[in-house]
């Protein structure tokens, strides 16, 4: 139990300072982690578990039960310092040098540099997601649709993804 702790420990701290841009840009190594290298989980049931995190209101924390799957209540207790910690840590570093540095030539770059960065975890995070869940030409249309929503309008992609989901459930049920 203690090595498992362990493990839940380093994968968690990596996984939460890769989380730049959010959850989802750290979805595709989750999901390698959890799913392929320690089997803590079946793709289904990490899909799931995602999903009705990024439901809920706040921080997806649910994947932090993951811990807890792969070890108990000390593995999710682990997983949730682990996820929390290092950002926590770095966070405060970087806020106490941020006003002495800011405006710097170099500092405008990489804050610049990072923008493209997060969104490419963050696009990389959606398709690993989607390869899971989008599995028929029903769930492909509607994730298109809700996609180029979020793209050409302004309306709360909270609530395009929950008109999918109706779509989703509708469509499961007309079939």
């Amino acid at each position: 139990m203690i090595d498992d702790v362990v493990v839940i420990a380093r994968v968690f701290s990596s996984l939460s300072l890769l989380t730049l841009g959010g959850g989802m840009a750290a979805y595709p190594e989750l999901t390698r982690l959890v799913v392929d290298v320690h089997r803590w989980l079946t793709p289904p049931q990490l899909d799931q578990l995602y999903g009705v995190g990024q439901a809920a209101p706040g921080p997806n924390m649910a994947i932090v039960s993951i811990g807890a799957f792969a070890a108990g209540v000390p593995g999710g207790i682990m997983a949730f310092i682990a996820f929390l910690g290092p950002p926590a840590v770095l966070a405060l570093v970087v806020g106490r040098l941020w006003t002495r540095v800011r405006g710097r030539p170099w500092f405008v770059a990489i804050q610049r540099g990072l923008a493209p960065v997060s969104i490419g975890l963050l696009l990389a995070g959606c398709f690993t997601f989607a390869k899971g869940s989008v599995d028929d030409w029903i769930s492909a249309a509607i994730a298109i649709v809700v996609f180029g929503a979020v793209l050409r309008t302004s309306i709360n992609p909270a609530l395009l993804v929950l008109a999918g989901a109706i779509a989703g459930i509708v469509a499961f049920v007309v079939a």
